[in-house]
């Protein structure tokens, strides 16, 4: 299994100051919904404190948390991938305390500088790469008990 990656920790220092001046703090209330699957995707989160659940539908009743995200970790990445909107859920499952960027910014700034850019998009691949394991875990235990309670 691929490792979790935190995306400012992957950047350099001046890279890291330089994305952090376009963020603006946020906070979400216990049980507040932050995006849902299918919404416009114009935005990401770097969570400071708290703790968010990734959901996905499995059918028009029920839901599934595929991951639960802490402190450092990246809250949308369908902002960078056309057709911009949520590929899943997301819920405070506590307070929740996040730095919020806007998309459009964070492109120009990446378009400005190459290496940023370049920088971020390996970060959030490697946080991809490791949250589609993790989803596919949890879709396949939640496969195995619904299989089991037929």
């Amino acid at each position: 299994m691929t490792k979790a990656t935190k995306l400012l920790t992957v950047l350099a220092p001046d890279q890291r100051r330089h994305l952090m001046t376009l963020a603006r703090e946020v906070s979400f209330p216990e049980d507040a919904p932050i995006f849902e699957a299918g919404g416009r995707a114009d935005r990401f989160w770097v969570i400071r404190s708290g703790a968010v659940s990734l959901t996905q539908r499995v059918n028009h009743l029920q839901k599934v948390t595929v991951a639960s995200l802490g402190s450092g970790d990246l809250l949308g990445w369908s902002w960078l991938f056309p057709p911009h909107t949520w590929d899943f859920g997301a819920e405070a499952f506590s307070q929740v305390r996040a730095h919020e960027f806007d998309a459009a910014e964070v492109l120009r700034l990446c378009e400005e500088d190459t290496q940023l850019g370049m920088a971020l998009v390996r970060g959030v691949a490697e946080i991809l790469a490791h949250r589609l394991e993790l989803t596919r875990g949890r879709l396949m235990e939640y496969a195995a008990h619904h299989h089991r309670s037929l």
